[in-house]
Order: C-alpha cells, then sequence, then structure tokens
C-alpha cells in the first residue's frame, strides 16, 4: 500500500474545484503538495487553505498547455521538498466552451488537446524521471470520454478518451519504472461551476438534472488509486447514483 503521509505530490490545476479538494486531501492525509495552476489567485487561495487545514504546500503558477509550465510543477516538488511520489493529472476543461470542433480553429481545438492530454502525457513522463524511489501518477479523466453518443466538444471528449487509453496502456509500468498508473472518470461533479450551472436552471431542468457527484466521492477515489498497490492501468468510473466502478481488464 502507498502512503500519503510523508509523501510529496503534485497536484495540477488546483486553483478550484476538483483540483483544490484533491490537493486539502492528500494535504490532510499528510503529504506535502505542490499546488500548479495558471489561476494565480486561484491557488495562492488553495494554498492557504492547505495551511489552515494544517498541510504544506508549494505553489507554482504556470500555464500546464506548455511544456514550461508542466516542467516548472514536476520539477518544483524536488525543489521544493526534495522528492517526488505521487503526481495527480487534474487540469484540464474547457469541454463546455464554444466554439467546438470542426467550428474551432486549430489553434483552439489543440490548446485544448493540449491542457486535457498533452501535458498530462508530458507530466507523466517528466514525474517517472523524478520519481527516483516509484511512484503512483493518477489522471483524471471524464465520462465525457466513454461510450459513443454524440457529444458538444469532440476535442474534449477525444481527450479525455486518450487519458484513459493512455492510463490503460501503461499497464505493467511498475516493473519497468517503478512507477504506477491509474485513472478516475467522474461525470458531472459537484464544483462551484455545477452549483452555478444548477441555480441557472428551470424548475423543470432542474427535476431532470442528475445529481452532481459529491467532491469528497472524487477525492476517496483518488485516494483509494493512490494508495491500492494492486490497481496497475486500473479505470475508476464515477456516476451519479451508481457505486464507483472499476471498468474490466479484458476488453
Amino acid at each position: 500500500m502507498t502512503e500519503l503521509r510523508g509523501a510529496v505530490a503534485v497536484v495540477t490545476g488546483a486553483a478550484v474545484g476538483i483540483g483544490r479538494a484533491i490537493a486539502r486531501r492528500l494535504a490532510v492525509d499528510g503529504a506535502a503538495v505542490v499546488l500548479a495552476d495558471v489561476a494565480a489567485d486561484g491557488v495562492r487561495e488553495t494554498s492557504r487553505l492547505v495551511a489552515a487545514d494544517g498541510g504544506r504546500a508549494a505553489v507554482v503558477v504556470a500555464d500546464l498547455r506548455t511544456d514550461a509550465g508542466v516542467a516548472a510543477a514536476i520539477d518544483a516538488a524536488t525543489e521544493r521538498f526534495g522528492r517526488l511520489d505521487v503526481l495527480v493529472n487534474n487540469a484540464g476543461g474547457g469541454g463546455h466552451l464554444p466554439p467546438h470542433f470542426p467550428d474551432a480553429t486549430p489553434a483552439e481545438w489543440g490548446a485544448l488537446l493540449d491542457l486535457n492530454l498533452r501535458g498530462p502525457m508530458l507530466a507523466t513522463q517528466l514525474a517517472i524521471a523524478a520519481m527516483r524511489d516509484g511512484g503512483v501518477v493518477v489522471n483524471v479523466a471524464s465520462t465525457a470520454g466513454l461510450g459513443h453518443r454524440a457529444y458538444q466538444s469532440p476535442e474534449y471528449g477525444a481527450a479525455k478518451a486518450g487519458l484513459i487509453r493512455f492510463t490503460s496502456s501503461l499497464t505493467g509500468l511498475p516493473g519497468r519504472a517503478g512507477v504506477r498508473l491509474a485513472c478516475v472518470v467522474p461525470d458531472w461533479v459537484a464544483t462551484g461551476r455545477a452549483q452555478a450551472e444548477l441555480a441557472a436552471m428551470t424548475p423543470a431542468e432542474r427535476s431532470r438534472a442528475p445529481e452532481p457527484i459529491p467532491l469528497g466521492t472524487v477525492t476517496d477515489a483518488v485516494v483509494r488509486l493512490i494508495r491500492d498497490d494492486t490497481l496497475d492501468g486500473r479505470i475508476l468510473v464515477l456516476r451519479p447514483g451508481e457505486p464507483a466502478r472499476l471498468l474490466p481488464t479484458d476488453g
């Protein structure tokens, strides 16, 4: 079992929502946390909240769509805390913002791919090199990357599908590099943005909307994937009103 107490973790996209909740949970469980995000005010507020919880944090203000930004986040772990044990690739999003493919320009949909897929892949590659004593990478995907139905943002769905398959493709990495990957795949999560979307709905729309997944359910899932060393390359799906479900490994 991988222990969080005394570990050093990097959480990307830590300024708000899921990333902030994950960072706070890892800190409460005893990890020192590097908080990486492009939103300076938000990530500094996360650091303040971690400190208020009794935890330790370092802040990296960086654009995680860029190679330099990703490298800064990973390098900060060893520079500030001397090691790296856990990486949570949470930075992402943008699938709700138009324009979408094919109306979006290549630069627009390319930037979304950089944030949601290329950035996590690069962060993982750099983390593998930095995790000298082994470690764990947890990717945060989305149910937008599952299934066959039409989706408003094809580029976002493709990026999240790619992140899921990237994770499972690296099954067996512990034997080669001592680093294990896993992926959590949540549906709609009860972030501030989700609550605002619910509030903007009509009563009829609200009655048809699924209940957002509590942030605590997501953080519990991330901690489970970090701690359970048998979950190599596994994909954990979180849907409203259903228990967490590991995708089968034979499909």
